[in-house]
């Protein structure tokens, strides 16, 4: 006879194995939840009117959630930039820059990786165009083929946890926390990261230069304000674009969804401007159009919005459409957006069937006791605080081998956080807490990009590399890189500051000991005598 305690562990299990056996993971999880939401039915733990709660959440916390509008405007600006040239102009101008040093190729493509990480937010294309772009330079000029392979691969996850990740918007959703303070806190992890991944050149530079060896001198065909001049073409749009999309929310004056929106306008307009055939009118008005904002900018701040306000930015709105319609008229760039849209689509409804999924196996998962279950086994682990970071990082390293972070965030963290904000709000605050949390998760499962042999990263390697990579190479290239990904893990869990310190502080106010005084008013003295003729 099955008992009430025996149905989470179960489901668990039925849920890995059915995942085992290959079947979609969104069908999967919809599966295993309605059979033993049923099989509770027929044992007598609730009736069927519980399974209501399903369609209620599915239209309700899905369908009508407004932050998920911001997935496909993110998806949709870095399918556009990850193919319209950019990478390779910021590659070609950073090798160049950095080709004198030892690992000076390794460099620029860690710098890269994370410039297109800030902008596109996808770790697919980037992965595959890093390596088309950079893996014969640095085959040629004799890299180490380890090397080669992890910095590609591990540069691609890096997207990851750049704002404006994909990753982060999820996190926030299912944590219930705002997307503009899960940006801020992953702004120091993922400088970090940069850093650790580019100390570990540096070292390699030192120890076995014969692995990261410097370009040619020969082999440099741009010096001076002409190789600097390149780097900023692509660089300064990049920053714009990063400004337009990250500036906004952080400054509360775009929502996710409405910087997403013009991200996805920025991406076509970036796109426009690094074609060949894009027009000389069209550059005049890029130049109108910056100069434009610049002016319209200047007078909100001096003198709040008016007449010459509006009519800046209107200059502003026309050189945008105006680029629009170029990108329009030029093939190439009406057959990238074409692909933009389709590859926006395919992911966003895989999105939404895996939410739909889940929610339909959570809304059982926590009908037989479920959460109770799973907080008496997380909060009895040893090591208190310590114990539970250390348990639930393990936990998620291994799953990452087998799901991606879609299913992990939308399977996992809907059971933890509570448990999560319960147990870590002493140590970070009730308002940090769940921050720290998705942070310290986003960064763990950037490894699951890298694991070997599931790794998605190394397949798209796999993919695109040339015949003479070997397997094995790709493979035991992405271990010293995991490796970095996982001291980045115990940095955050052991200085929480790392997330935490670009936040806002909390307010610490006793209310006992607030006072509301109302000012006194000296009105006149009421008249009860007879009304006056």
């Amino acid at each position: 006879m099955i008992t009430l305690e025996m149905m989470p562990p179960l489901m668990f299990g039925g849920l890995v194995l059915a995942m085992l056996i290959g079947f979609p993971v969104a069908f999967t999880l919809a599966a295993v939840g309605l059979s033993f939401g049923f099989l509770a039915i027929h044992l007598g733990f609730f009736d069927l009117n519980f399974l209501q709660a399903i369609p209620g959440r599915v239209f309700g916390s899905v369908l009508s959630n407004e932050l998920l509008l911001a997935i496909p405007f993110f998806t949709f600006m870095g399918a556009i930039l990850e193919r319209c040239g950019l990478a390779e102009d910021m590659l070609d101008s950073m090798g160049q820059l950095f080709g004198p040093i030892r690992g000076g190729l390794g460099y620029s493509v860690i710098i890269v990786g994370f410039i297109l990480g800030a902008i596109t937010g996808t770790v697919a294309a980037q992965v595959i165009a890093m390596a088309l772009i950079s893996m014969p330079v640095m085959i040629r000029y004799g890299y180490n083929m380890r090397y080669i392979t992890g910095v590609l691969a591990a540069s691609g996850t890096i997207t990851q946890l750049v704002p404006p990740s994909l990753v982060l918007i999820v996190l926030a959703d299912q944590l219930g926390k705002s997307v503009g303070d899960m940006y801020l806190g992953a702004w120091g992890p993922s400088v970090f990261q940069i850093m650790l991944f580019a100390g570990y050149t540096f070292l390699l530079g030192i120890f076995k230069p014969d692995h990261v060896p410097p370009v040619p001198k020969e082999a440099r065909t741009l010096t001076g304000w002409a190789l600097w001049k390149k780097c900023l073409m692509g660089i300064i749009p990049s920053a714009v674009l990063i400004f337009v999309v990250l500036g906004t929310m952080m400054m509360g004056l775009a929502t996710p969804t409405e910087a997403g929106a013009m991200g996805a306008v920025g991406a076509i307009v970036l796109a426009a401007i690094h074609h060949k055939d894009f027009s000389a009118a069209g550059h005049k008005l890029l130049i109108i159009g910056t100069i434009a904002a610049g002016v319209g900018t200047i007078i909100a701040m001096l003198y709040s919005e008016n007449i010459y306000f509006k009519l800046a930015y209107a200059v502003t709105y026309f050189a945008v459409v105006w680029i629009g319609l170029e990108a329009v008229r030029i093939p190439d760039l009406r057959a990238l957006i074409k692909q933009g849209y389709e590859t926006t689509m395919r992911i966003t409804c895989m999105v939404t069937f895996i939410l739909i999924g889940s929610t339909c196996f959570s809304v059982v998962f926590l009908g037989v006791s479920g959460g109770v279950w799973l907080e008496h086994l997380l909060t009895s682990l040893p090591g208190g605080v310590w114990g539970f970071l250390i348990f639930i990082n393990l936990f998620i390293f291994f799953l990452a081998f087998f799901l991606d972070f879609f299913e992990i965030a939308f399977i996992i963290l809907p059971m933890i956080a509570p448990i999560a904000q319960k147990i870590l709000a002493p140590s970070v605050g009730a308002d940090a807490a769940l921050i720290w949390f998705g942070v310290m998760l986003c960064v763990n499962m950037q490894t699951s990009f890298l694991h070997p042999p599931f790794g998605f990263a190394l397949f798209y390697l796999r993919g695109v590399a040339p015949k003479e990579v070997k397997s094995s190479d790709i493979y035991w290239g992405a271990m010293p890189w995991i490796g970095l990904q996982a001291i980045m893990v115990a940095i955050v869990i052991a200085f929480p500051v790392t997330v935490t310190g670009l936040l806002d502080k909390p307010l610490n106010v006793d209310l006992n000991k607030v006072k509301i005084e109302v000012p006194q008013i000296d009105l006149p003295p009421l008249d009860f005598g007879p009304p006056k003729q």
